[in-house]
């Protein structure tokens, strides 16, 4: 049976979909993107910045469902410029260690919601 997760610390959903999926020991997030939940803005001044709202704002969901990122096994990332790979992902392996590191693809893509440069979804499992 699926259970819908919603948290108020991360962004609402800006479509017909849920922020994330529980289905069984399994959550399917859908994907992030850098508004900040407090005030509803868009946090893109660095990509570095933009990239930690987006982390923080799955954060808030994976907590949401009793999780965090430990549990984390497959993220998916989309960028609007694979110039941005380095800076993006070294705030994205400040969530994790080599431990705990999940597998992970990474993709340039021509647009995304709000015009943002990077949306990141994951799929969890305790």
């Amino acid at each position: 049976m699926k259970k819908l997760i919603f948290t108020d610390k991360a962004p609402a959903p800006i479509g017909p979909y849920s922020q994330a999926v529980l289905v069984g020991n399994t959550l399917y997030t859908s994907g992030q993107i850098a508004i900040d939940p407090a005030n509803g803005s868009l946090v893109t001044e660095t990509i570095e910045q933009e990239t930690k709202m987006v982390m923080e704002n799955v954060k808030a969901v994976l907590n949401a469902a009793e999780m965090d990122f430990n549990h984390v096994v497959k993220a998916t990332i989309f960028i609007t410029d694979m110039n941005d790979f380095v800076k993006i992902n070294g705030v994205y392996g400040s969530y994790f260690t080599d431990e705990n590191a999940p597998a992970r693809e990474t993709v340039q893509v021509a647009a995304l919601p709000k015009n943002v440069n990077i949306e990141i979804s994951v799929i969890a499992s305790k």
